[in-house]
């Protein structure tokens, strides 16, 4: 690890009350520099999590809507015990930091956006992200669905995103990454892809668990990512299922994340148990 950049990023935890920790991390995944108080193994693995929820959350970009900018800006993680933060720190590198549940948001952010600045003698400009970058083409528009698509659309949900201005779509999507429906606009295809980007993107959460703070049973409670043109937001719905929703990024946050949490609990409920006839076995309840 580079000394004087690890020392320079004692800002963060020195200066904002209830920031734990701040790691400065390459694309690839290798540590540049960390604070005090981590094992050298434990800045390893929050780097290569990091870095893959990184790029795993760009590929997400065509998500959020089909602008040509699709520049990501950062992604946050919450824990029901802490916060994960990470943003670009120029060329090829991300600056990632942790807090405490009651972290002042703008002052970590700012500091952190200002930490990045004074790097800046030694790392470049971050790159703009445009859609070829993000995985998907440039200005495209998800099909409609046809008509076998129909028993896939969630009206529950599709009724949220339809009442919420700026909401775009949303998908519920199991923990073996396949989609359980979705809303209106969203195709097989859109929902496929995001559903196993989601699955990638909330395994490195969960790896970042203990750099938000050291507990025993870790909560995973969300994971946003914002672009220049929107917001996507991975929350958990029930066991082993999640939901991946998406809004502009002038859209009220607040109204929509509420909105999601009122009906997850009835989309994330098992279905009844229905008669299955076994060949000479009678009936069967599975």
């Amino acid at each position: 690890m580079t000394a004087d950049l690890s020392w320079m990023l004692e800002d963060i935890v020195h200066n904002v009350p209830h920031a734990r920790h701040a790691v400065l991390l390459s694309a690839d995944g290798l540590p540049r520099g960390a604070t005090e108080g981590l094992a050298e193994k434990d800045v390893r693995t929050i780097s290569a999590a990091m870095a893959g929820m990184q790029s795993l959350s760009r590929a997400t970009a065509h998500f959020a809507g089909p602008e040509e900018d699709r520049q990501w800006n950062q992604t946050i993680v919450e824990f029901s015990h802490g916060w994960s933060f990470l943003i670009g720190a120029g060329q090829g590198s991300y600056l990632a930091a942790a807090a405490a549940p009651d972290v002042d948001m703008q002052q970590i952010s700012f500091r952190m956006h200002r930490l990045v600045a004074r790097l800046g003698n030694n790392l470049t400009s971050p790159p703009r992200v445009n859609a070829e970058d993000a995985g998907g083409p440039r200005g495209s528009v998800p099909r409609q669905q046809g008509p076998g698509d129909a028993g896939f659309v969630l009206g529950e949900l599709d009724r949220v995103v339809s009442e919420v201005e700026g909401a775009r779509h949303a998908v519920l999507l199991g923990s073996d990454g396949l989609p359980r429906g979705a809303t209106k606009g969203m195709s097989r295809d859109l929902a496929d892809t995001i559903s196993a980007a989601m699955t990638g993107i909330h395994a490195y959460s969960r790896v970042t668990s203990q750099f938000a703070g050291a507990v025993e049973e870790p909560e995973w409670r969300q994971t946003v990512i914002e672009f220049q043109h929107g917001w996507i937001f991975l929350m958990a719905a029930g066991p082993d299922t999640l939901l991946a929703a998406a809004a502009e990024h002038d859209c009220d946050i607040e109204q929509f994340t509420t909105r999601l949490h009122e009906v997850v609990p009835r989309l994330a409920a098992p279905a009844p148990a229905t008669a299955t006839a076994l060949p000479g076995k009678g009936t069967a309840h599975v």
